[in-house]
């Protein structure tokens, strides 16, 4: 990686979140609803449990493999000398779907170090090494040089310090031609029932129209490249599947945890709104060029 020297990251503490925010994780908004909903602080849910059952996921939000390759594809700028940044990394499923179809160096980064570890092996596994590489840290400082970057991508996670914000901040380390590429919660109509309004507004406020997000975009120094709603399967087949079992474990190993069984009757109410709702909202990714 060009651009300073890096003393490696600071020792990490989940007391930290979300003052260090910077990971993909789609359940960290809805615990905080879930939480102030009862009055209750994020803290008092237990994050390292959380991570532990998301890092049985293959992935900690909706996507697909096929989705990362189309979104891809309107990235015309890339070669062996490229340079990639992929924030709020997770475990990099999609990173590593990335370093299949896209020439370049590859750095992925996350706040919570279970999941830099996964990604790491995963590059291993992959024989990916050699241009991949996970490293722990915080949207809020990223250890990038300007100019540094040919595309900075970023599934499900720029929530985590605002899309207009994360958009924002990310250019000064785009080159000018390089692109952005982002997953985003988006609502799909001008109005919506009061059940799921109350919910992402809790959850996330700043979601918005498409139309909204792709002005914001723009306003940011982006030519808007492309824009296209992410498939239903992408949040029931990829994300919410898996979960099922996964929840069975997690409940069986912290039988009368009350952290626990709260957070999963969580992930269970987040399902029962997306089946109800989906019409209304999901993720849109967003795709622009640096002017």
């Amino acid at each position: 990686m060009r651009g300073e020297e890096s003393e490696g990251p600071e020792p990490f503490s989940y007391e930290d979140y979300p003052k260090n925010r910077g990971t993909p994780l789609f359940f960290i908004e809805k615990t905080e609803t879930i939480m102030s909903n009862e009055n209750k602080s994020i803290h008092e849910f237990d994050l390292e449990l959380i991570c532990e059952y998301f890092s049985n996921l293959e992935r900690q939000g909706p996507g697909s493999p096929e989705v990362t390759i189309k979104a891809l594809s309107f990235i015309d700028n890339l070669n062996d000398s490229s340079l990639i940044a992929d924030i709020g990394c997770g475990s990099g499923g999609q990173t590593m779907v990335l370093a299949q179809h896209a020439p370049g160096t590859i750095t992925g980064i996350d706040l919570f170090p279970v999941f830099i570890d996964q990604f790491n092996q995963n590059a291993a596994r992959l024989n990916l090494t050699d241009r991949v590489k996970g490293i722990v840290g915080s949207m809020d400082n990223l250890p990038f040089a300007d100019e540094e970057f040919d595309l900075m991508w970023s599934e499900g996670a720029i929530y985590n310090i605002g899309f207009e914000r994360g958009l924002n901040e990310w250019r000064k380390f785009l080159k000018t031609g390089g692109y952005v590429a982002v997953s985003e919660v988006s609502w799909f109509t001008e109005e919506r029932p009061a059940e799921i309004e109350e919910f992402w507004m809790d959850a996330y406020p700043e979601i918005d129209t498409i139309s909204n997000k792709v002005a914001q975009l723009q306003k940011a120094g982006y030519v808007p490249v492309a824009t296209f709603v992410l498939p239903e399967n992408c949040w029931t087949e990829h994300f919410y599947a898996p979960q099922v079992k996964a929840q069975e474990v997690f409940l069986e190993k912290y039988a009368g945890n009350k952290s626990a069984v709260e957070f999963i009757a969580n992930q269970r109410h987040e399902t029962q709104l997306y089946y109800k709702y989906k019409e209304y909202y999901g993720y849109v990714f967003y795709i622009g060029k640096k002017l």
